[in-house]
């Protein structure tokens, strides 16, 4: 689960620095657009799901732990 974390941490970050780079050209009413209903949404729902896989691993550990 550690390997799926880090790949959704590693492209959130680099879709976010892309995303910044992309700024750069592409300033108009569609792109505030795009970045409204997509990508201020995304980045926490990335943050909230990096949370949970954390508790859900610690929670997988503690059960594994419990049926040795």
């Amino acid at each position: 689960m550690a390997g799926s974390k880090s790949r959704l941490i590693g492209a959130a970050k680099e879709l976010s620095i892309k995303w910044e780079q992309t700024r750069n050209y592409w300033h108009d009413d569609k792109s505030r657009e795009f970045e409204a209903r997509f990508l201020r949404e995304l980045f926490p729902a990335v943050d909230k799901t990096v949370a949970i896989a954390d508790k859900l691993n610690e929670l997988l550990n503690k059960v594994r732990t419990d049926c040795d």
